[in-house]
Parts: structure tokens; sequence; C-alpha cells
């Protein structure tokens, strides 16, 4: 399984939520802290209450969980735990979700959820040497006139958000719903991502394309469905950023070993291994990689290929590109396959 070479492998990951690595222990503290009433007991009761049948059960959860971060410094601490989960995994870059309306539907303002969110970035760079680039998500479940006022919100920030991405809610709210307010957000300058084809059909992942004009896509895994799409995707090499745990945490697929990411790897699919919500599907990019590892026979250049893709596939200048490609293979060299 090459356990020890991929825990020390380098690593680049390009699809997580923030609000997703809120730990149990980090969510009492803060609910203490900010005196938020939670429907849990203990860590232990949160824990169980991670069983989830599909996005609709665990997104009620999640949204649940953000109501303890009020404060700059809240955001700051949920950041800085998870950028210290990286420089255990061996992440040395990492493009996070963050979902404003999430907060800003709660009347905490955009300035203090971003503020505190930047602050730990920073301090990462300098005290972790891990580099990082930050994505405004709209949540696809609410209206485009709610999206379009997060736009407008995120203007005086915009030197510290690099794209904008599109999550929540896939099932009846396809990407035609927020064509226009990301026709507006590249005029802005912003680049564009957007979630499909993870339980929506493989036709969003083509609209993603088509009408957001994204540079990546978050999850993807449906393509399969489509021939044509598939070779699509391959031919230009379309990045599809994969969560392998959160798959079957969702029931995306039934277990591991039905998991569709190295098949899509083999065929020449520019797929890349994320944690998605770590806190809440049992893992962050280590145990992505080992997960995957233990269910699919790969030889060491193949889950090498999982972050030779993600440097490619990240918006990080071709010269970092070449530094952490260089790093990569530094490590490698270490290793006979």
């Amino acid at each position: 399984m090459h356990k020890a070479f991929i825990t020390g492998l380098p690593k680049v990951e390009l699809h997580l939520h923030i609000e997703g690595s809120l730990e149990p222990e980090l969510m009492f503290k803060l609910a203490k802290r900010n005196n938020v009433d939670i429907p849990f007991k203990n860590p232990k009761e949160v824990a169980k209450a991670y069983e989830f049948e599909d996005l609709q059960s665990f997104l009620d959860i999640y949204y649940q969980g953000a109501n303890v971060l009020i404060h700059e410094q809240d955001f700051f601490e949920l950041t800085w735990e998870y950028l210290l989960r990286c420089k255990q995994d061996n992440v040395i870059h990492t493009e996070i979700f963050f979902d404003p309306q999430t907060h800003t539907d709660r009347g905490i303002a955009f300035a203090t959820v971003i503020n505190g969110i930047d602050r730990a970035l920073k301090q990462a760079k300098q005290q972790l040497n891990i580099s990082s680039h930050l994505i405004m998500s709209f949540l696809r479940h609410l209206d485009e006139d709610s999206a379009f006022n997060t736009l407008e919100q995120a203007k005086p920030f915009k030197d510290k958000i690099i794209a904008v991405g599109l999550d929540s809610s896939e099932l009846g709210n396809p990407p035609e719903k927020f064509e226009r307010v990301f026709q507006q957000a590249i005029k802005l300058g912003f680049l564009t991502v957007a979630h499909a084809g993870e339980e929506g059909p493989a036709s969003y992942i083509s609209d993603a394309l088509n009408l957001l004009s994204v540079s990546r896509i978050d999850h993807g895994v449906r393509c399969i469905d489509d021939q044509k799409l598939l070779e699509q995707l391959i031919s230009q090499q379309i990045p599809l950023t994969v969560c392998p745990l959160s798959n079957v945490k969702l029931c995306v697929f039934k277990n591991m070993t039905q998991h569709n990411i190295v098949q899509l790897l083999r065929m020449g699919a520019c797929v890349t291994i994320n944690s998605d919500d770590p806190a809440y599907f049992g893992g962050y990019m280590n145990s992505n990689f080992l997960a995957l590892a233990q269910a699919h026979e790969m030889s060491k250049s193949e889950i090498t290929k999982f972050t030779y893709n993600a440097i490619e596939a990240s918006f990080i200048s071709d010269a970092e590109k070449l530094r952490l490609n260089k790093i990569t293979s530094e490590y490698v060299s270490r290793f006979d396959d």
C-alpha cells in the first residue's frame, strides 16, 4: 500500500471547505466561549451525528455547526487548526473554500469572516511554509440575488480572493441558475470553479464548463456517464477535484473499491485527491490517500500523479508550480518504485 511513501509525499489540496474542518472539540470550545446553544452534550455525540445518508443530511448538521463561528478570532482558530493538519499531512499548498452566506445570513460581517481566515493563511506562510489561495463559494440553494449581493460584498477584499465557486445542494440547483453572477465575477477578474457531477448529473459538469466558464470542476465523478464529456475532460486536461472519503460517506459510492478516481487517472483525466469537509467525513489528506491506496492497488508513480495533477490544476504561478514539482520529484527520487 506504500503507507510510508504516502504519508511523506508532498500534497496540494484544492477542494476544502474551511467550515467543514470544524472539529467537534473546537465546536464545543467556541459554543462555550460564545454562549451558543448546540444540540449535543459532548464531542462524542457530535461524532455520532456524523452518519449521513446523502448530501442534504450532512448540510443540515454542517450549517448548525457553523453557528458557533461569530468573531474574527473564531475564524482564525478554525483555519489555523486546519493548517496545522496540513503541516502534519505534508500539504505544501492549499486552496480553501469559504461560504460567506453561511455567516452573513446570521448577521456576521463579511470582513469578520475573511479577515480571520486571511490572518491564519498569512501566518501559515510565515510559520509553516504552506502557501494558499482563498475561493469564495456561492450557496446554490440560495437565490441569484443573494449571490450578487455576496459578490458585491467581496469587492473590497478582492486582493484576498482568487476565485469564486459554487457549492451546497446540487440537485435542483443547476449551474444555469448562477450564469449571470459568474459572468459578473469574471468581469471583476475572479477565476471560476464549481461543484458539479457529485449528486447531480453529468450534464451539470458540461453546463458548468459552458455557462460558468470554470477552470476546474469540483467533484465531477459523474463524468463517467457521458463518454463525449469524458473525452473532453481528458483531451483538455480539465481538472477534477475529487474527494474520496466524502464520496463514500455521502453514499455517492457504496464503498472505496467502487470509487472511479483511479480508473479516471488511468484513462488520463486530471484528477486530484482532496478532503472536502474532513471533520465530518473522517479524514484529512493523508487519510484520503491511504483509504484509496488500501482499496486500489497503485504504483508510487500513480500515487504521485495525484500531486503533480494538483500542482498543475492549482492557481499558483508557473514559477511556483516549478518549485512545487521540484519538491515533489526530489521526494519521489528517494524511493524505488
